[in-house]
């Protein structure tokens, strides 16, 4: 057997329960003189879960996902596109870049779609397909080709909040210049292809659905 401890050490260890309550002078006759207040206030809220969940690890930007190509989209294949601007046309897949995010055009000579980024999520992959092997696109059209430029906000000092003007986006040269560039190689792809004038038809044409036709019956 150990020696005992000492009286002082188990007193030590004791713990002292803290009052929860607090008498405080009330003023007034009719207001008894004195109450009890809780030392510790509780919110008179309470969430409506226990614990909240923390979402900023789950969330990833859409630059960080694994983006896998669907097994129907290859270069080459004639897209659908079905939001957007320019739902309904039918467009020409030329590649995938970093971001994911495929590069298509209509040409734009056809049906007025440019050289563009689409999230795969939004077009329908067709079993019409070109030989785009031949085609040779500028390096220079990644994802910051694409990006636009924000417009510096002017600072009150330098004149009046009503003074600065929506800036509207113009189509720069360079990027005119790769349009024609990208369409003339299409065209020629096109005018040799033996069913040319189906497939000039058929790109300038608009997608529509009519009465009795359901897209999940339908073989694009």
């Amino acid at each position: 057997m150990g020696p005992k401890p000492a009286p002082g050490a188990l007193a030590a260890k004791k713990k002292v329960k803290k009052p929860t309550y607090v008498e405080k002078k009330i003023g007034g006759d009719k207001n008894g003189g004195t109450r009890r207040v809780a030392i510790t206030r509780y919110p008179r809220y309470y969430p409506t879960e226990d614990q909240p969940r923390d979402l900023k690890h789950k969330q990833k930007a859409f630059k960080n996902h694994t983006h896998k190509l669907r097994s129907s989209i290859s270069p080459g294949t004639i897209l659908i596109i079905v939001a957007g601007r320019h739902k309904g046309k039918r467009v020409v897949f030329l590649k995938q870049l970093n971001s994911g995010l495929l590069l298509v055009t209509g040409p734009y000579q056809l049906n007025n779609c440019p050289l563009r980024r689409i999230n795969q999520i939004y077009v329908i992959a067709t079993k019409t397909r070109l030989d785009i092997k031949g085609v040779k696109l500028p390096d220079r059209l990644n994802d910051d080709y694409f990006r636009r430029s924000k417009q510096r906000k002017a600072k009150q000092t330098e004149g009046e909040i009503f003074d600065t003007k929506k800036e509207r986006y113009q189509v720069s040269e360079q990027r005119k210049a790769d349009q024609k560039e990208v369409d003339k190689q299409l065209l020629d792809v096109l005018r040799k292809n033996p069913e040319k004038k189906l497939l000039f038809g058929y790109l300038g044409s608009m997608f529509s659905l009519r009465t009795k036709e359901f897209p999940h019956k339908m073989v694009f």
